[in-house]
């Protein structure tokens, strides 16, 4: 795997027991998103942004096809319970199923994902 410095917004996409993790973008939802510092990758950001927003542990494991510029990174889960420190309090965080998704802001090749990766 050749880890390209990414470009752009990453969205980091953290699926947990059939649940998605959300944040709280003003009015609504969606992925916890960042962008890159200098030289890093895709999975590098969605890892850090992740750690930085909510105190969760992940590790960025498959970078999906960009949509519209932004790229997703699906993440592994590493820590159950987030760390100290998050960037936002704990009501601006959820864990969604995919069908309660459908209020969030998600670029279409995450809900593709989605469908193919979650239990019915």
């Amino acid at each position: 795997m050749t880890l390209e410095p990414a470009e752009g917004v990453v969205g980091a996409v953290v699926l947990y027991d059939g649940r998605l993790l959300l944040v709280r973008r003003g009015d609504g939802w969606g992925l916890p998103s960042g962008t890159p510092e200098p030289a890093e990758s895709a999975e590098a950001t969605a890892a850090r942004v992740v750690y930085e927003l909510t105190g969760y542990l992940v590790d960025g494991t498959e970078n999906l096809a960009p949509d519209d510029g932004a790229a997703a990174v699906v993440c592994q889960l590493l820590s159950e319970s987030p760390s100290d420190g998050a960037g936002l309090a704990p009501e601006q965080l959820r864990w969604a199923t995919p069908a309660e998704t459908t209020d969030a802001d998600l670029p279409a090749v995450v809900r593709t994902y989605l469908r193919g990766h979650t239990p019915v």
